[in-house]
């Protein structure tokens, strides 16, 4: 079967499964269960004859020839055994449960992927399924997956001006399902003049006749770096962990029988030791304001209590998880490291922790560019972000800030997840403006803007929250957005309204918010 067809009757035998109440995600955790066993099953046969550390008595092969209670028996016996193993193995199949209610339909999956070579197929095949179920699993609004989906033109953009280097290391404190790391692998294996000028959202050859396939530009040194030393993150949500370590795995990231490059840990808990530190980091943390752990009181109910990293690297200790996360993202670099992090409005302007944690970092690191981002692209509702592309720099006394170019894609900007998305397309004037090559050689523009460090360091609380164009688009009656992209709008600033209300309310003491 090739590549289309295949990818084709996956998603149709998800659509029967929705039938019957199993949701995307239900469906991708069992795919992903079953797919790692049958790919480490052909790994161990030759000519690749690996060890890949899956006991015999819990192999792809004990599923084969069974059907109703003894393949579900068999298949619950994996799911529990497969769970206590040590490295990639314990990681995929962590807290696993069969979510499929009819043994009938888990034997058709099993027959289904059991049909097909999944090594022999293109690497880009199976990402892309892979990647289409992740993405309608985002969409899907009940099961909150979406928080974990960064917009893929956003990706490409910021991996098109941060341009990572072979044999350099990449980190993602909040890494949800690996997005900002298969784009990464993708520039570096390809390039850029291949990559950008495709304008593709990860690149995919399967769409392209042979005379415009990309070829890979790395040596064996380079491609043996890419798979199993760039790429460290986080990810504490274990379902959203497993689903990201099998996208990387697919996209031939990671070993069958190595260790997992996705830790399943808080990153704010410990400092980062020196060898640990990174080239590069690409993140869009979580976009909640407060940490927060859930404890059993005394009665026997759960209380909400408030974390405070204590870290000797911090600038500044806050509970405001945002500001944290900006904290070690910077403390994770090396001297020479370079960051573009996704980032809420509030930290650009809040004060107290966070206008000392603002002045420095300016100090301390070059940041030097802000995208303003418009709403309505993420799948979190009432959002508004910023990315913001700064450089690391040794300690000493100098003020590594010289000034910051903003680019201001929301005024004026109208977008929806559905009837309007946000496109690469949207993106390439910034990444003009950027310019990639050489970011000392900019000019202004009507959205592309310069302000030095004495006028940005003077401002009230030293806020980065800049704005200098006029939203026009309520004067002009006969130009207003499309009546859904107008609703939409106005849902996305209530909700950002009653999350800044909702973090007040948060901070008031106990008697004062009862009053």
């Amino acid at each position: 079967m090739n590549a289309p067809a295949l990818v084709q009757k996956v998603w149709n035998y998800c659509h029967t499964l929705r039938d019957d109440g199993v949701g995307y995600g239900d469906y991708l955790e069992q795919l992903t269960y079953l797919l790692f066993l049958k790919m480490a099953h052909e790994y161990a046969q030759p000519p690749y004859l690996r060890h890949t550390k899956i006991p015999t008595d819990y192999n792809w092969e004990t599923l084969q020839e069974l059907t109703g209670e003894k393949l579900e028996d068999q298949y619950r016996n994996i799911l529990k055994n497969l769970a206590k193993e040590n490295g990639m193995i314990g990681a995929i199949f962590y807290k696993s449960e069969n979510k499929i209610p009819d043994p009938a339909k888990l034997a058709r999956i099993v027959k289904m992927i059991n049909d097909e070579n999944w090594i022999s197929l293109d690497s880009d095949a199976k990402g892309d399924l892979y990647e289409g179920l992740l993405q309608k699993n985002a969409e899907d609004t009940k099961s909150g997956a979406g928080q974990y989906f960064t917009p893929r033109a956003l990706i490409d953009a910021m991996l098109a001006c941060v341009r990572p280097e072979p044999k350099k290391t990449i980190s993602d404190p909040a890494c949800g399902t690996g997005g900002f790391f298969l784009t990464a692998s993708d520039w570096i294996t390809y390039g850029d003049e291949q990559w950008i000028e495709k304008g593709m959202s990860h690149w995919n050859p399967s769409k392209h006749d042979q005379s415009t396939i990309a070829k890979s530009k790395l040596n064996k040194d380079q491609v043996k770096f890419l798979r199993d030393e760039t790429f460290r993150g986080n990810e504490i949500v274990p379902s959203t962990r497993r689903m990201c370590l099998m996208n990387l795995f697919l996209h031939n990231i990671g070993s069958i029988d190595g260790e997992p490059e996705v830790e399943r840990a808080d990153a704010l808990l410990t400092p980062i030791k020196g060898e640990d530190k990174v080239d590069y980091v690409l993140a869009n943390p979580p976009f909640g304001k407060k940490s927060s752990m859930t404890i059993t009181n005394a009665e026997g109910g759960e209380d909400k209590d408030a974390l405070t990293y204590e870290r000797q690297d911090f600038w500044a200790t806050t509970t405001n998880k945002q500001l944290n996360f900006l904290q070690h993202i910077v403390s994770s670099l090396k001297d020479t490291g370079k960051a573009a992090v996704v980032l809420p409005d509030n930290v650009l302007f809040e004060g107290g922790a966070g206008e000392r944690i603002r002045r420095k970092w300016l100090n301390n690191c070059d940041v030097h560019t802000i995208l303003r981002l418009p709403t309505g692209i993420f799948y979190a509702n009432g959002v508004k972000a910023n990315v913001v592309f700064f450089d690391n720099a040794a300690r000493d006394e100098k003020i590594h800030t010289k000034g910051i170019w903003f680019y201001d894609l929301r005024t004026n900007k109208h977008f929806t997840l559905k009837q309007r998305p946000m496109t690469l397309s949207d993106l390439k004037d910034f990444i003009q403006c950027y310019n990639p090559e050489n970011r000392h050689e900019r000019e202004e523009t009507e959205r592309f803007k310069y302000y030095s460090y004495d006028e940005l360091i003077n401002r009230d609380k030293a806020s980065l929250d800049v704005f200098w164009l006029k939203d026009d688009s309520l004067d002009n009656l006969d130009n207003l957005p499309a009546p859904d992209i107008l609703q939409q709008e106005i849902i996305d600033h209530l909700e950002a309204a009653l999350s800044a209300f909702k973090d007040v309310a948060s901070g008031l003491p106990e008697s004062n918010a009862k009053s």
